[in-house]
């Protein structure tokens, strides 16, 4: 947790931009169950 005052903007981008890439880098959940409409996407290109 990081904390950034409102007169911290570039501070705050600067966090934004690492919380971001680190979430992006871990992927998705692994508890996350998959929905019914993403299934068939997933399904439609492998078509």
């Amino acid at each position: 947790m990081e904390f950034c005052s409102s007169a911290e903007g570039a501070k705050f981008q600067k966090v934004a931009t690492e919380f971001d890439k680190l979430i992006r880098e871990l992927g998705p959940s692994p508890l996350r169950k998959k929905s019914d409409a993403q299934e068939k996407a997933k399904a439609k290109v492998k078509a």
